[in-house]
């Protein structure tokens, strides 16, 4: 097993980075926010899963280790495989995941590709006993009055209320209190999930 992983970034692809170590490119598959981070040439550790099949060894990179929890969770579902796992964690953080699975919110799901009802219903089922219990969430901070208005337009534009909070909680605590710009914020935040 290869645990992690330290070396250069030698290549960037779409859904992929190609690392360096000691002269030997490794090709590790990564989630999209990590990898739009990543910059050729830079130094990165990565905590990895290598991904074992009859005709290949493919293996895949997180920046900390909750994504990596959470990869090896989402892959123990029946019907989700290393590439779709990887997909859920280019659209939901672990901290959306998490909210989602312990409030039941199957929709926070349908915004992945290839997610479905039903897959969306297994992964609530098979997660919600493996990943703490719904007192284990954080409780909700009092929002002022810009935030509870950015949290109406986020649920008006589609988003789940976990999405729009989650979103809410990223908002820099020194960004003004107008709606527009904690607003713009809340959808940066958005679109890194």
């Amino acid at each position: 097993m290869i645990a992690t992983i330290s070396g250069r970034v030698a290549d960037l692809g779409q859904d992929n980075a190609t690392i360096d170590i000691g002269g030997v490119g490794l090709q590790i598959f990564i989630p999209a926010p990590q990898l739009d981070a990543m910059k050729t040439g830079e130094m990165v550790s990565l905590y990895t899963f290598l991904a074992v099949r009859e005709d290949s060894l493919t293996l895949y990179g997180f920046g900390d280790a909750e994504g990596k929890k959470y990869f090896i969770l989402l892959t123990a579902v029946n019907g989700i495989g290393p590439k779709l796992a990887l997909t859920i964690l280019s659209t939901l953080n672990p901290e959306a995941i998490r909210h989602a699975v312990l409030t039941e919110q199957t929709d926070v799901f349908h915004r992945v590709p290839g997610i479905g009802k039903k897959t969306a219903q297994k992964i609530i089922f098979y997660l919600q006993d493996r990943i703490g219990s719904i007192d284990d969430l954080e409780p909700l901070a009092v929002m002022n009055v810009a935030d509870t208005e950015v949290m109406e337009a986020l649920v008006a534009l589609g988003y789940s209320v976990v999405e729009a909070g989650t979103a809410l909680q990223s908002i820099p605590k020194d960004t003004p209190d107008d709606v527009e710009t904690r607003l713009r914020v809340a959808l940066q935040n958005l679109s890194n999930l």
